[in-house]
């Protein structure tokens, strides 16, 4: 299953100083100007000078304070922009040549996790590439324009109408994602992630203090209970990403594999699998 999409440069250009936006990735990195001062091997009077505009970093210094903070490349980016330098990180379309050996191992990935589900999302969680495992999840979905491109997993999987009715720990397994992408957006102060927790968020599915561990997969994560063609299925999910990437792209393309929490669960996609090859 393939889904297309076009990555855009979105750079956006603002009044704030690359001083003001230093102090806004410390601050959200909870840091102190002493603290990154020492990490980054600089004094703290001239982190100050650097964030009040008293003083122009160098290039290495703003690419050495965001390294520190970790910020992400598309910031990166955005930073050194502000700061009257030319942008070290480039952002190619997906179907770039240059990006053509990354996209063929992410499809190897997806391939040789059969009869496994895994799919390929980019930062806001949009589906770009699927193994045929995912299908039969998504074969009950009541709503079919949430899987109209471009589809985003997340909003499919707590949507009312996509596969929130067939999850099994919905309520469990909502207050996961949430977490998850409240995390993901206090690490990359990205507004349409900051949309979709607020859509997200007024989907129906309760709440829970404390997460209960009744699940088979034996406690150690939290599953994905859902009924499929009568059913039961339990899985648990792993992220992988590309190590030390240079382009903006890749640095956000990441792969969620799901795993069987149980014998039940790996015969049924076994048996998934054998029916997709025998029609």
């Amino acid at each position: 299953m393939t889904l297309s999409m076009q990555n855009t440069i979105e750079l956006n250009t603002t009044r704030d100083s690359v001083g003001d936006l230093l102090r806004e990735w410390r601050q959200r990195r909870r840091v102190s100007q002493l603290h990154l001062a020492l990490e980054a091997g600089i004094s703290q009077r001239h982190l100050s000078f650097v964030e009040s505009g008293r003083s122009a970093p160098s290039r290495e210094m703003v690419l050495k304070l965001a390294e520190t903070l970790s910020v992400p490349l598309r910031e990166r980016n955005r930073l050194l922009l502000t700061a009257g330098y030319a942008l070290p990180f480039a952002e190619r379309s997906l179907g770039d040549p240059a990006l053509k050996p990354a996209m063929d191992a992410v499809q190897r990935v997806l391939d040789g996790h059969a009869p496994n589900p895994a799919l390929a999302i980019d930062r806001h969680w949009t589906m770009l590439l699927a193994n045929g495992a995912v299908a039969p999840l998504l074969a009950d979905v009541e709503d079919k324009s949430l899987l109209e491109p471009p589809v985003n997993a997340l909003r499919l999987s707590l949507h009312p109408k996509g596969l929130a009715p067939n999850i099994l720990n919905l309520a469990e397994w909502r207050a996961h994602v949430l977490e998850r992408l409240q995390g993901l957006n206090d690490l990359v102060a990205d507004p349409v992630l900051a949309e979709l927790e607020k859509e997200l968020s007024s989907y129906p599915g309760g709440k829970v203090s404390v997460r209960p561990r009744t699940d088979r997969s034996g406690g150690i994560a939290v599953p994905l209970q859902i009924r499929v063609r009568g059913a039961e299925l339990s899985l648990i999910t792993t992220t992988t990403v590309f190590g030390a990437p240079l382009d903006v792209t890749l640095s956000e393309l990441a792969i969620e594999s799901f795993f069987p929490a149980d014998e039940a669960t790996a015969r049924f996609l076994r048996e998934a699998q054998a029916d997709l090859r025998a029609g």
